[in-house]
C-alpha cells in the first residue's frame, strides 16, 4: 500500500471511531484551557479535571489570578505533578496576562512562548483548541503512533510535527491531533499493544515491528 493511500485509511478508521471527539481537559474559555493545558504536563487529563474545578473556583480570570497567593494556587493543585513549579508559572503567567496583554490570552506561537510553564506543545494545543488557529500539537501518543505507522522516523517531536504536517491536510489538524490521542489511548498504547487487535497497526505494520 502506497504511503498516501495508508493516510488516507488512517484517516477513514480515526473518523469513523471517534467523529466528534472532545477536547479531554474541561474548561470555559481560552484562559482557562490554557491552564488546564499546562497542568496536564506530568499529569493526567483526568487529575487535571479533578483539580481545575477547585481552582478555577478561586481565580478564573487573571485579574483574579493574579491576586492570588502562590501558596492559595498550590492547595488547589498540590495532586497535579510538578505542583510547585505549577503554582508559580500559572502566578507569573497570570500577571504577565494582565499586565502586557490586557488580560487576554494572545494567539501568537511568540507570545504564548514567552510565557512562563508554557512551551510549543502547550501553546501549539491553546492555539489550535482556543482559537481555531491550524497548529499540529504533538504529544507522546501522536510521537507514538506516528513511527508506529510508518509515518515519522523522527527522533524527536520537532521531526514528528514537520512529518505531521506534510502527511495530513491543514483542514484536518485540529481534529487529528484529538482523533489520535484518543486512538492511542484506546487501542494502541506504549505498553502491552497487541497490534492483531489495533485496527491501524493490524494492517500498516507486523507485530514483530511494534
Amino acid at each position: 500500500m502506497k504511503k498516501q493511500e495508508r493516510i488516507n485509511k488512517i484517516i477513514g478508521i480515526l473518523e469513523e471511531l471517534y467523529p466528534e471527539p472532545p477536547i479531554p481537559l474541561d474548561h470555559q474559555d481560552p484562559y482557562t484551557l490554557l491552564i488546564a493545558v499546562l497542568l496536564s504536563a506530568q499529569c493526567t487529563d483526568k487529575r487535571v479535571n479533578i483539580v481545575t474545578p477547585g481552582l478555577f473556583a478561586l481565580a478564573d480570570t487573571p485579574q483574579k489570578m493574579s491576586q492570588l497567593e502562590v501558596s492559595e494556587i498550590l492547595g488547589a493543585i498540590k495532586s497535579c505533578g510538578l505542583a510547585p513549579s505549577k503554582a508559580k508559572n500559572i502566578l507569573k503567567l497570570s500577571e504577565i496576562l494582565v499586565e502586557k496583554h490586557n488580560s487576554i490570552v494572545p494567539q501568537t506561537f511568540e507570545e504564548l512562548e514567552e510565557l512562563p510553564g508554557v512551551g510549543h506543545k502547550t501553546a501549539s494545543v491553546v492555539l489550535s483548541h482556543a482559537f481555531q488557529i491550524p497548529t499540529a500539537p504533538i504529544d507522546t501518543h501522536i510521537h507514538r503512533l506516528m513511527h508506529r505507522w510508518k509515518l515519522s522516523k523522527g527522533s524527536n517531536v520537532v521531526q514528528t510535527e514537520k512529518d505531521f504536517k506534510k502527511c495530513f491536510p491543514e483542514s484536518k489538524w485540529e481534529k487529528l491531533h484529538l482523533q489520535i490521542i484518543y486512538f492511542g489511548r484506546e487501542y494502541c498504547p506504549a505498553r502491552q499493544h497487541d497490534a492483531k487487535k489495533c485496527p491501524i497497526c493490524q494492517w500498516v505494520t507486523s507485530p514483530k515491528k511494534i
